[in-house]
Parts: C-alpha cells; structure tokens; sequence
C-alpha cells in the first residue's frame, strides 16, 4: 500500500437494510466523516453457503448477535445485490471516495474485476480459501487480508500464495473474529510483530465498540483501519449493535490523525521552542547574600530555576570552596567566582 497516512475504510456490510438509497446515502456519509474508502461485500447467500436445515446449519450462529437465525437466511438478508455495485462504485468514485469489495467466491472476483477495484479484501474467514487468494492475487491488485482466525501458518500460507502469482502487494490486518470484540482480547501489540515477522504493512480490522483500539493501533505503526459504519444502529440489522455511526467515525478520523501527526520521526534534535524553554531548567544560583572569602555551601548556593548559572552536575564539585568576591542574592554561579 505504501501510503504515509493511515488509509482509513468504512465498512458498509449490511448496513443498508436492503436500500439502495441507504446505501448511497451511508457513502456520501463516510466520505463526510473522513475516510479514504468504502468497502462493500460481495457474495450471495447461494454463493457463501447452501440453503440446508440439518443442525450444521441451523446451529452455528448460536451465542453470536446473529442467534437464532439460519446460517442461510443471515446472509440472504446481509447481502449487498450485485446490480447495486456499478451504481455505488460509481457514486463513490465521484465523490472522491475510493471503492472496493470483498469477493467470496472466484465469481465475484470476475464480477468485480469489471468494476476495476482499488484492491480486494480477503475477509477473515476466507484466509483458508487459498484458491480463492490465488485469483485474487493473480489480478495484479493490491491485496489486503484480515487475519481474525489464523495461525502463522495460515498467514504464512496465504502471503505464499499471493507472491507465487506475483503479487507482492499485500496488508495484512490484524482482526479479533468476534462481533463486538471485547477490547481486552485485541493484542495490538501483534501489529508490529506481524510487520517484522512477514515484512509487509500491517493494519487493524477492529470490532471493538469505540474508537480506542483503533486510535491505539496507530500508535503501534497500523498503516490501515477498518471499522463498520452505519447512519444510525437504530436502523438495526445484522452488524448494527458494533457499526459507528457518523460523528463517532469522524472522531475517530480526528484522533487518528493527530496521533499520525504526533507520531513524527525518530528525533533527539531539539526544536526551536524546546531550545527556547531550556532558560526554564535549573542552574546553580547565589541565594544569598556573600562576601569574598566565604565558604559555597548549600545554603548560599542552590540549584534552581532559571537556567543562567552553572550546570547543576558542578554542585558537589564547588562545595565547599570560596567565594572570589561579594555577590548578591540572585546572582548565577559562574566559575570565576568560585575560588578552590
């Protein structure tokens, strides 16, 4: 990705209720808040899974915000029509916003290819579709991978399988795979691991509620943030209950960007301003009243504020000694007053 600014994707998901007009709206919206780019998902309840009613897929969703429902039906409902897509590319793309998707299956990649994504998104449950990687990678794309279930040895595997085709333009996101995810499960201190240990950039796909994770993994080098966004979570619908909603994702793009800000480069060369401040530092300072031939002890003389006597690493070093002359209260020590 090679960017200096943290890119910054909005997650649109389900957040449209099945709505074109939502969807266009939230776009406009993400690009009001701040982001770089709105990333959709592109797939089919047909093309995820199967419509079946044995207990592999009638079960699976029990203790998530999705229980109760079938593995089927949720993805029927949470899908974004594919004869939406050339619309919202299209609107994003003249607004300024960048677009791209995550394919499920190959067939969404040959659809997507037509609408010429920024990159594509491997979602975190698609790191073990290595077939689906490899036609990913192949389209010569930038290719971004969540890692919420993998092992290194998925990672390892999946970032094999994109360079075997060529394609060594690769973010990995560190992701915890749980919807919301609880904050103390996030290990942000993988992220620069992760970039050491695979040498590619490294960023977050958060499910936190808030905006903490995210505005911490910048601190730690995350080059990419995603998050879920939606107009209002009293829309409802499947990913509403851990989608921000527009002002808290435009404070989140604020705390970012003065984190960025703040972050700089590796620097003990001291400013204009801190050069300035160094008068405000302690120095060694005649706090009373002295006489030629008296003796420096700590009650004549003090390391204190301002900074226009000695530096106080002389201290013991002229205890003890003599006064060369009389000096008044206030006057900075200076060598030659000082007589061993």
């Amino acid at each position: 990705m090679n960017r200096e600014e943290v890119y910054i994707i909005a997650e649109l998901s389900a957040n449209h209720n099945n709505r074109l007009e939502t969807a266009l709206e939230t776009i406009q919206s993400i690009k009001n808040s701040g982001a770089d780019a709105v990333k959709l998902q592109t797939y089919t309840a047909d093309t995820i899974t199967i419509d079946c009613d044995n207990e592999h897929f009638t079960n699976l969703l029990n203790g998530t915000v999705w229980e109760g429902k079938k593995f089927y039906d949720l993805y029927k409902e949470a899908y974004t029509p594919w004869e939406w897509h050339d619309r919202l590319f299209k609107y994003a793309r003249n607004i300024g916003l960048d677009i791209f998707s995550s394919p499920f299956d190959i067939s969404a990649i040959d659809f997507l290819e037509e609408l010429n994504p920024s990159y594509y998104k491997i979602a975190s449950f698609e790191i073990y579709d290595i077939p689906l990687i490899e036609c990913a990678a192949s389209k010569g794309r930038p290719i971004i991978i969540s890692t919420g279930i993998a092992t290194l040895g998925d990672i390892e595997l999946a970032l094999k399988t994109c360079r075997e085709v060529g394609n060594n333009q690769i973010t990995l996101l560190k992701c915890t795979s749980a919807y919301p995810a609880p904050i103390e499960e996030a290990n942000l201190l993988t992220i620069p691991n992760m970039r050491d240990t695979f040498g590619v950039e490294v960023g977050l796909s958060d499910h936190t509620l808030g905006s903490s994770v995210s505005i911490a993994a910048v601190a730690l080098g995350a080059k990419v943030i995603e998050k879920h966004f939606i107009l209002d979570r009293n829309m409802g619908g499947p990913d509403s209950s851990f989608s921000m909603e527009p002002e808290e994702f435009k404070s989140m793009v604020k705390s970012i960007r003065e984190v960025e800000s703040s972050l700089g480069r590796i620097n003990y060369e001291l400013t204009e301003k801190a050069e300035k401040s160094k008068v405000f530092a302690r120095s060694l300072f005649i706090v009373e009243d002295v006489k030629a031939g008296d003796e420096i002890t700590g009650i004549n003389v003090r390391s204190i504020r301002p900074a226009y006597g000695m530096h106080p690493k002389y201290y013991a070093q002229v205890m003890g000694n003599r006064f060369a002359g009389n000096y008044k209260k206030g006057t900075p020590l200076e060598w030659a007053m000082v007589v061993e």
